[in-house]
């Protein structure tokens, strides 16, 4: 029997349609259902790589966790890389196959259907339930005509419809007011139900409204969501950056740089958790200051946000305060930043075959035509500065990066054991003489408890501070995420949709 689908849209980008997916997912699962996630295209520079080496959305990556599943390529078939210039680099089937501007993917898209059309049903074929998600807007009119995503999909696999809002950013009724009458009456029918999520305050308050909401458009209220803001799940969007950051005192002070084209910007997100860590984002010279920690990010376009940092003074003040006693580490991107020089002679990122680095680490980064997908294990192999007793600890993360930074650098930090599973021994990453500069193509770093503490602690012993202790065990995310959801949304009525008893 193929699984029944359940689709979910948005009336903009960032409304909490992941989030909501991850939350059906441990809901479903929890209650002894086979589910799985499934998006047809998703544009995102948080992306993350499967057990076999294929990269995916980070999204349904942290929707299958929910599930209980490993991530799998079908659950993204098509995945966009924004670039610099309007372009993007596609991913299918967690391969690129190039890059292209926006009217170029436009007309590639009729192409794309039949391999979309192929992943969900290899899904549908092992499944009981998928939970789709659409991505941006149904009722974009400028792009309805290829859609592969949202109503022109779920129209194709006839999949019943939760369309959301989002209370916090305003005008939710609006949002889903208009959004339907913005849609035709065969795409409407396809909608079952509205959600209010991200709301704060007395729900009580909000029953005009969903009076309203219910009289004008025909469609049950499925429930209102309060917004959690202590939920420690990956962001997708950079969009989540924008919100203003939460007054917290630290005895560290941690500073992410933002770049424009910043990628995988949840390798900070244990950081943000851990007591006595302050984190900030910072996007100008001035926001910089004298922070403990820098971290360089990873980015889609190392080049261009190189000259970014340099336009702006942060790649001054960057240098400027490692040489007065600031630690910087520098991720994937980051880490190529840091070195001496990136080099680009067969024009994969820019047209500029040659850009200077910040010359915080003796290396040099030169691209590759090929891209580089792996599930990672490692071994840390260094015991100085930020990695003072670290040397055997093990780590897992996972590399997506196109260039290969080689240098004059002592041995290498980490030691690769396995690759998408296959044993190896590959150095990775570059460490400064002093210990307290770090570069590595593995993202997920800080995500390594014993590794993160101990560098954290190195800070805090380096500047003479106490460092809180951190709690053990959190309590699993996905399973709190489930039951304020649950208790927040009408269950009988998804069971209904869905076509199955509860």
């Amino acid at each position: 029997m193929s699984a029944r689908l359940l689709m979910l849209q948005g009336t903009m980008s960032h409304v909490g349609k992941s989030v909501l997916v991850a939350a059906l997912c441990r809901i479903l699962y929890r209650d002894g259902l086979r589910v799985a996630p499934f998006k047809a295209q998703n544009m995102a520079l948080n992306s993350y790589v499967t057990p076999g080496g294929l990269e995916i959305g980070r999204a349904q990556a942290v929707q299958a966790e929910a599930a209980g599943l490993e991530p799998e390529v079908e659950m993204n078939p098509v995945l966009l890389k924004p670039e610099a210039d309007h372009r993007s680099q596609v991913v299918v089937l967690g391969r690129p196959i190039g890059s292209f501007s926006a009217s170029e993917y436009y007309r590639m898209k009729p192409s794309l259907l039949p391999i979309v059309l192929d992943a969900l049903e290899r899904l549908r074929s092992r499944f009981d339930v998928v939970i789709m998600e659409g991505a941006g807007s149904p009722a974009e009119i400028n792009l309805k005509a290829h859609d592969i995503v949202n109503m022109g999909l779920a129209r194709r696999v006839e999949a019943p419809v939760l369309l959301v809002g989002d209370i916090d950013r305003g005008g939710v009724f609006a949002q889903l007011v208009g959004t339907l009458e913005l849609l035709p009456p065969e795409e409407r029918a396809l909608v079952k139900g509205l959600i209010i999520n991200k709301f704060r305050g007395d729900a009580a308050l909000l029953v005009p409204g969903v009076r309203f909401l219910e009289e004008r458009c025909g469609v049950p209220v499925a429930g209102i969501v309060p917004y959690d803001p202590d939920l420690a799940l990956a962001e997708e969007d950079s969009v989540a950056l924008e919100r203003p950051p939460g007054e917290r005192e630290g005895v560290l002070d941690v500073a992410v740089v933002r770049l424009p084209r910043i990628a995988n910007f949840d390798d900070v997100d244990p950081l943000r958790r851990e007591p006595g860590v302050a984190l900030r984002f910072v996007s100008r010279r001035g926001e910089l200051g004298q922070p403990d920690l820098i971290v360089l990010p990873g980015s889609k376009t190392t080049v261009a946000d190189l000259e970014h940092l340099r336009a702006t003074g942060l790649a001054e003040a960057i240098v400027r305060a490692a040489r007065d006693g600031a630690a910087v580490v520098g991720i994937c991107g980051g880490f190529q930043m840091l070195g001496r020089a990136v080099l680009d002679p067969d024009g994969i990122e820019s047209d500029r075959p040659r850009a200077d680095g910040l010359g915080l680490l003796p290396v040099v980064t030169v691209f590759r035509p090929s891209k580089t997908t792996h599930r990672v294990e490692a071994r840390v192999v260094a015991d100085r500065g930020l990695l003072a007793g670290c040397r055997g600890l093990q780590v897992r993360g996972y590399e997506i990066h196109m260039g290969e930074s080689r240098g004059e650098a002592p041995a290498a930090p980490f030691l690769l054991l396995a690759r998408s599973g296959e044993p190896c021994q590959v150095p990775d990453g570059a460490l400064s003489d002093d210990g307290w500069v770090l570069g590595t193509y593995v993202h997920g770093l800080f995500h390594n408890r014993d590794l993160r503490r101990r560098m954290l602690l190195n800070l805090a012993r380096r500047k003479g501070v106490p460092l809180p202790e951190a709690p053990e065990d959190a309590a699993d995310p996905y399973d709190r995420l489930a039951d304020l959801v649950r208790a927040h949304l009408d269950m009988r009525l998804v069971y209904r949709v869905l076509g199955l008893e509860q």
